[in-house]
């Protein structure tokens, strides 16, 4: 059975005094929550100097995990101001966000080099959360289906099955993230839905039944239960709202 989980994505937020404070927070908000039996995984991803101080302070052992924002394609070389997987796992990382659309956008990475980092991520012992997700003109335009479906091929499904099965797909509508507007429940599902179907005809049944899919386009305490309730929604990639704490773990609480 696929895993539910929920996935804290700070951005570039928070001095390290305050990534604790609101660390301390969340574990103590959330700690009935996350020893629950339908208590998902959850992933704390905060900016690369607050890493390690971050894993330290999360409860070890249980159902928080450690998380970064990227990581470079090389495992180590003359790439000032880059980290690599292989640095991120020394620090205590299991998770890497890859292809998120701010990434796609501000620094233009495709699928050529998303490709990359994925093996990277992969040799290091990452699990990478894989996003995807399309631009308003282009769900205007009718072509998501075509959009994501291309996203998928050129940059996730060259891996091999015993690869694939280590990878968490986000799906986040760019048009929702920071705007205020979201994706109804049903439109996520839609996409939820094609994106599994996809991963069906690129691998098999057993892969596109046992892939994590996230939904990525601000999930917020509000909308997150009837999110959650749709069939091929397995959790969420949350921005803003992770950096509440009782948000964050209402979240937490939605399945």
């Amino acid at each position: 059975m696929r895993k539910n989980l929920v996935a804290g994505n700070w951005k570039m937020n928070l001095t390290y005094p305050e990534a604790l404070a609101l660390v301390a927070d969340i574990t103590s908000q959330a700690s009935a929550a996350a020893a629950g039996a339908n208590a998902p995984e959850i992933v704390i991803c905060p900016p690369f100097p607050l890493l390690h101080g971050v894993g330290q302070a999360l409860p070890q052992g249980g159902k928080f995990h450690l998380g970064a924002q990227n990581c470079h394609q090389q495992e180590s070389g003359a790439f000032t101001g880059e980290v690599s997987a292989k640095l991120l796992a020394s620090v205590g990382c299991e998770y890497v966000i890859l292809g998120h659309s701010e990434r796609r956008q501000y620094f233009r990475e495709d699928d050529a080099l998303l490709s990359q980092k994925l093996k990277a991520a992969l040799a290091a012992g990452l699990k990478p959360i894989f996003c995807v997700g399309e631009s308003l003109d282009t769900r205007e335009a009718d072509e998501t289906f075509d959009f994501i479906g291309k996203q998928l091929t050129d940059g996730l499904f060259h891996l091999s099955n015993e690869e694939f099965v280590q990878v968490t797909i986000a799906y986040e509508p760019i048009w929702a993230i920071g705007t205020g507007r979201t994706a109804t429940s049903a439109q996520a599902q839609e996409v939820h839905s094609f994106i599994r179907e996809r991963i069906a005809r690129a691998y098999d049944a057993d892969a596109a039944l046992n892939t994590t899919i996230l939904y990525g386009g601000s999930a917020n305490a509000q909308n997150a239960r009837e999110l959650f309730a749709q069939p091929d929604v397995d959790g969420g990639l949350i921005g803003g709202a992770s950096l509440k704490a009782a948000d964050f773990t209402t979240i937490i609480q939605s399945f």
